[in-house]
């Protein structure tokens, strides 16, 4: 490996130096305002790993569970990976891109009417489709979703590469519309995706997710959830950011950008379609092992996980991401209301409240998370009127201008 990454062949990976430490790039309130973190002392301290702590430990799962998942790969054959499709079937971000050696090239006219408000929204959803790296870093290190070799058949690493594959168009199609768009300051939108990448996202925010102390280890059962989860702009938060991608292709629709609209509809058909094998995959684990299922659900709902995109920071604001999302809610991008919608559809997809045959945890878990609406309901309103009432304060992404 050492080699490897040394390696003078042609195309290989450039020569890597060690960096040095990370020390403490921004505040040390790194965790903001998520609940997970806040408890969490030393990972308040830095960007580093807690002491306490080594990554690169793995927990060992209940051999149970690893034999369910084994024992769903032909299910996975034919029922997830026959959600993806092939590439030369796919759209490319240059579909939706204006020819600019064609005459008379002016990008810039159709965006000139959209509230910058509106472009704090939709940098904060492309900063965070584009941490995509470490996103499939994260799952692929999990026994399940494992691919030793890069190259792996199985249909839980076939399906991770594909997944990411289809993924990166979306990072890479706002991207280039933001820039176009003269809108926006892309060095410190550039900043900001830099900063999400190095901080750990998905191997650091996650892992503590997952940590052997919480209980989860490397639960696979704890990850098909997270996979479905419901927090705001989690990784692969496929319900949640369907949503906003939906939400924000309205709101371009209303403004006039009908291209803009095209392209925000275009990422969200894709994360429907994602959203759909996550559910599935959850919902055959309700079928083959509802007990630890709805427990693990419990557990995560609970534990209200925060999740990498709370990472977020610009070189400037140690609190971005809660001022990105009070933004997000106040214009209607995803709101409090969304959030408790999504609780009830995927209580309701995976029948819980029907759950039979579980123990007495796992019957008082379906309790819990079958009043789990009901609760948020009562919290819903408050939350969408504080995001109203929020000051406006500026924002780097566009420019220092307040909103």
């Amino acid at each position: 490996m050492a080699l490897v990454l040394n390696s003078f062949n042609f195309y290989s990976p450039p020569l890597i130096l060690p960096l040095p430490p990370m020390g403490t790039p921004r505040s040390p309130k790194f965790s903001m305002t998520s609940t997970l973190f806040s408890n969490t002392k030393a990972a308040e301290k830095s960007l580093g790993h807690p002491p306490e702590f080594n990554v690169n430990k793995s927990y060992p799962m209940q051999l149970k569970k690893v034999e369910i998942f084994k024992s769903m790969e032909h299910w996975a054959k034919n029922n997830v990976l026959t959600i993806l499709k092939p590439v030369e079937e796919c759209w490319q971000p240059q579909d939706f891109l204006p020819n600019l050696t064609s005459d008379g090239f002016i990008e810039q006219e159709r965006a000139r009417d959209i509230p910058d408000e509106y472009f704090v929204a939709l940098v904060g959803d492309m900063i965070t489709e584009e941490a995509l790296p470490t996103y499939q870093t994260r799952i692929n290190s999990t026994k399940i979703f494992h691919d030793e070799t890069g190259v792996d058949y199985t249909p839980w690493a076939i399906w991770t590469r594909a997944w990411s594959a289809e993924e990166n168009r979306h990072g890479d199609l706002l991207n280039k519309y933001l820039f176009l768009s003269g809108r926006v300051d892309m060095k410190q939108i550039e900043k900001t995706t830099q900063y999400l990448i190095r901080s750990g996202t998905v191997r650091y925010a996650t892992i503590l997710i997952l940590r052997k102390d919480l209980g989860f280890g490397d639960d696979p059962y704890h990850m098909a959830l997270v996979l479905n989860s419901f927090n705001f702009y989690s990784p692969p938060s496929k319900r949640a950011t369907f949503i906003s991608h939906g939400n924000t292709a309205k709101l371009a629709m209303q403004h006039g950008d009908v291209k803009l609209a095209q392209i925000c509809g275009i990422i969200a058909s894709d994360e429907k379609r994602h959203e759909t094998a996550y559910t599935k995959i959850a919902e055959k684990l309700f079928e083959l092992d509802p007990n630890e299922m709805v427990i693990a659900f419990a557990d995560m709902m609970k534990r209200k996980i925060s999740m990498p995109a709370h990472l977020m920071y610009d070189g400037h604001d140690h609190n971005l991401f809660d001022h990105f999302a009070i933004v997000a809610s106040r214009i209607g991008v995803y709101t409090a209301r969304d959030y408790r919608e999504i609780v009830e559809l995927l209580v309701a997809k995976w029948k819980v409240e029907k759950l039979t045959g579980l123990t007495s945890e796992g019957r008082e878990a379906q309790d819990y998370v079958c009043r789990l609406a009901q609760r948020i309901s009562r919290l819903e309103e408050r939350a969408i009127a504080n995001a109203q009432k929020a000051p406006i304060i500026p924002f780097s992404w566009i420019s220092g201008r307040v909103v």
